[in-house]
């Protein structure tokens, strides 16, 4: 394990922190600028801060302090399926494992409150093959649309039990 991933600290986050509501505005951004309007299934703060989404952060620590690369969330859907949500990596921390730990963290924690499946939407686009594979990786495999969402050309979805 790099020395980088050695400091990655997760952490079940409050979205109080400002740094966090730039970051995840970043992801917005990000995500308008692949996809259609029709096709952006990000969550804004506000959507963030609902009682059926725990959202964590990663934070490398460091002398300079704490600086926050990557997010991910767990939005309950039923009793038993929980949506991987807001999974974000810094572009400048991407390709150093830190989505690999988060996703793992986030399985876990997926177990831990009594989920037994977990699904997805990604995208189709070309940006978004790096998170398809890593969730192939993990044991995720294609599924057709859940929850509300609907056929898209531009939404992947995955799935996987726990």
């Amino acid at each position: 394990m790099s020395a980088v991933l050695q400091d990655l600290m997760i952490r079940l986050d409050d979205l109080s922190d400002p740094r966090i509501e730039a970051f995840m505005q970043e992801h917005l951004v990000d995500m308008r600028a692949v996809s259609p309007p029709e096709s952006v299934h990000a969550l804004d703060m506000d959507q963030l801060r609902q009682p059926n989404i725990a959202f964590w952060s990663a934070w490398l620590t460091g002398a300079d302090g704490d600086m926050l690369v990557g997010t991910g969330a767990l939005k309950r859907l039923d009793a038993g399926h929980a949506e991987l949500k807001s999974m974000r990596t810094s572009t400048r921390h991407r390709g150093q494992g830190i989505a690999r730990q988060l996703l793992n963290h986030l399985l876990q924690e997926a177990r831990a409150r009594g989920f037994a499946r977990v699904s997805l939407e990604t995208g189709t686009q070309p940006f978004f093959e790096p998170a398809r594979q890593l969730y192939l990786q993990k044991g995720f495999v294609e599924c057709g649309p859940f929850a509300d969402y609907c056929l898209d050309p531009y939404s992947f979805f995955m799935t996987r039990t726990l």
